[in-house]
């Protein structure tokens, strides 16, 4: 178990059964799936979805909140912070308990403990009358969105069949630029016709669907409909067809996996990079190039555009030309992007750059999942939860103040020249990672 990358599952035409003849398939960037699967991957897609949503009410209603709790900008900031601590345990915390509960539509079973919590802690908070109790909900809402993604993927990766895993979670993953769209859109409606609270009140009780649906699709008997479908196409199995659950011990054997560690390296490198972006985008827009606050604000967004387009991308690339090279190509684009950023001196130019960054924005977070449940698959959600915990957690945590710092002192030119260094040394980790995907097939 310490190297699960050196056993891999049984491969389909090893399988004793009647319906695993036949030709193997030749992989393509649509692939073809289980009904059951595709299902999965729509309940996965609108949960991240809601992750995506969830993460900006607290940002996009804080001058509200701020006045409701007559608080200033630096208590404000350590709220937001609270929710990085809740995303950081919650990940390792709910991750963990996922493996020991077992794999396959075992999951499922995690999967909704951690959405229950998001949703109770999100409505809680529309009713909440004391700035402690709102801190303490922030903290609780992050667990509840920090366990629920690593468990959401792992999910996702045992209802599809290996060769097609990349582009399965890459279009589960553009649940996240949607949500910065759709979120904004829904808020603003609910403002329209009541408070900052009646936000937190209906939007998370949008998850409570999503869990019944999720109850009636994630069956054993339905993932035994999938394996069987699988079998009989002559494809690899995700997990071995009996769920497994593991000791909590056990568990943290994914950091003795090299791929692992080395993932968690290479994330909190593009962690680092994109929040050191963003979280600093509407304040260049506004002192650099001279722009109003609501254009600012617009702008910042536009790489959501086209978000969803590199994620599909390359996530089904890796799954035709493997992991390393899909993450290469991501790596190379992230460089050139982060160095243009130093240039936006325009609304055109702002709008340019963003959408370009975009095709990579997101990309390598699903590539890197995907890589993960590769090299551990029976501790995938412990994989993602410390990967999560460690380097999303440790990074939205440090980056705002040091790179806020950098700004202050030096200017966006050398902030960016320090985004791409970081980016630099992450093409180190990216070097040793062992490739996971068997090209033969291909």
């Amino acid at each position: 178990m310490s190297d699960t990358l050196n056993q891999p599952t049984k491969p389909a035409e090893q399988n004793d059964t009647p319906e695993s003849a036949g030709p193997a398939p030749k992989r393509s960037f649509l692939p073809r799936a289980h009904p059951v699967s595709w299902w999965m991957l729509v309940i996965t897609t609108l949960a991240i979805l809601m992750n995506s949503i969830d993460r900006i009410i607290l940002p996009t209603l804080l001058p509200a909140i701020m006045k409701e709790f007559d608080i200033s900008e630096v208590q404000a900031g350590w709220i937001n912070s609270l929710s990085f601590f809740g995303t950081l345990s919650g990940a390792v915390l709910f991750g963990l308990l996922s493996d020991y509960i077992g794999t396959g539509y075992r999951r499922c079973y995690s999967w909704c403990l951690a959405v229950l919590v998001e949703v109770i802690s999100g409505v809680a908070t529309a009713f909440c009358k004391t700035l402690g109790a709102f801190q303490a909900l922030r903290v609780f809402m992050g667990m509840g969105t920090g366990g629920s993604e690593p468990i959401n993927v792992a999910l996702l990766g045992e209802w599809w069949q290996k060769e097609n895993r990349g582009f399965a979670i890459g279009v589960h993953h553009t649940g996240f630029p949607l949500g910065q769209f759709i979120g904004p859109v829904l808020i603003a409606a609910i403002l329209a016709v009541g408070d900052w609270r009646q936000a937190f009140l209906f939007i998370p009780l949008v998850g409570l669907a999503i869990v019944v649906l999720q109850l009636v699709v994630g069956t054993k008997k339905n993932h035994q409909r999938v394996f069987s479908w699988i079998r009989a196409n002559n494809l690899t199995l995700p997990v071995e067809a009996k769920p497994q659950k593991m000791r909590f011990a056990a568990s943290f054997s994914c950091l003795k996996n090299r791929n692992c560690l080395l993932a968690i390296a290479l994330v909190f490198g593009f962690t680092w990079a994109e929040m050191g972006i963003a979280n600093f985008l509407t304040l260049q827009l506004t002192r650099d190039a001279g722009l109003d606050l609501s254009t600012a604000a617009i702008i910042s967004g536009a790489s959501g555009l086209t978000g969803w387009i590199g994620q599909i991308l390359w996530g089904s690339f890796s799954d035709v030309r493997g992991r390393k090279s899909s993450l290469g190509f991501i790596i190379v684009g992230w460089i050139i992007a982060s160095a243009l950023c130093a240039f936006i001196h325009s609304a055109a130019l702002g709008w340019a750059i963003l959408i370009f960054w975009g095709l990579f924005r997101n990309s390598p977070y699903p590539v890197a999942y995907a890589l993960l449940i590769d090299s551990a698959p029976h501790s995938a959600a412990s994989s993602m939860g410390l990967m999560i915990g460690l380097a999303v957690g440790i990074a939205g945590i440090l980056v705002a103040p040091i790179s806020g710092w950098i700004i202050s002192g030096w200017g966006f030119g050398v902030h960016y020249a320090v985004i791409v260094a970081v980016l630099l040394l992450s093409c180190v980790p990216l070097c040793l990672i062992k490739e996971t995907v068997n090209l033969k097939r291909a």
